[in-house]
């Protein structure tokens, strides 16, 4: 996927998690950051980041906050990259082979999850979340707390146990990762229930992104230490 007109700048601070103020060269701007996480090790006073320029002439915020600098490495933090990139992805064929329609927003059960695909063995189901933490080089998720992801885990079981295809898959929004792994400190439910469904039939995989400010795409498979 590529963005409009991107523009650098430095991060100021976040007043909350729906906006920030960057210094740019047009002057300190006030921004929607497209990441309601936490994202306290990425959003640090001083730190290079990267804002797309809103094309709505009636919104609040002329800029989106979509990438930020850690340690040299580029890390894209647009919520709505990870859906948007395995979609292009599955749709050129990256991830299952024969794949006949591409369903986002899928209802199953007491939930909605991001993909239906459909294949000559039927459909396969998958929830895909997207990994902005990163220490020493292995990625983590989640960031924060997410009960949603604990449903939809254990929403990925119960298709799997019912004989449907069923995946958790990260994307990881930076290269060159190591591993990616339930964040255990954070969140322990997530990664019992991730746990759980993996040795009841759900996939677990990972790939890394190649990130540049203007654009993201999926790159290479990262193991999945559980």
């Amino acid at each position: 996927m590529r963005y409009g007109t991107v523009i650098p700048g430095r991060f100021v601070d976040r007043p909350n998690r729906f906006v920030a103020h960057v210094d740019t060269a047009e002057g300190i701007q006030t921004v929607h950051v497209k990441n309601t996480g936490r994202c306290r090790e990425l959003l640090v006073p001083g730190a290079a980041v990267y804002l797309e320029r809103g094309t709505n002439p009636g919104r609040k915020t002329a800029f989106d906050l979509i990438a930020v600098e850690k340690g040299g490495r580029l890390i894209n933090m647009d919520a709505q990259a990870p859906n948007r990139v395995f979609g292009e992805w599955t749709a050129a064929g990256g991830f299952l082979p024969q794949v006949t329609a591409v369903r986002p927003e899928f209802s199953y059960g007491e939930s909605r999850l991001d993909f239906c695909l459909e294949t000559p063995e039927g459909p396969h189901l998958v929830e895909v979340k997207g990994v902005t933490l990163e220490r020493g080089g292995a990625a983590y998720f989640p960031d924060a707390p997410t009960e949603r992801g604990v449903k939809h885990i254990r929403e990925l079981q119960r298709a799997a146990e019912a004989g449907l295809g069923a995946t958790l898959f990260f994307v990881v929004q930076m290269e060159g990762v190591r591993s990616v792994s339930p964040n255990d400190g954070t969140h322990p439910a997530f990664g019992a229930a991730l746990r759980e469904a993996a040795a009841h039939g759900v996939a677990v995989r990972a790939f890394d992104c190649t990130v540049t400010p203007e654009s993201v795409a999926i790159r290479h498979p990262v193991p999945v230490l559980l």
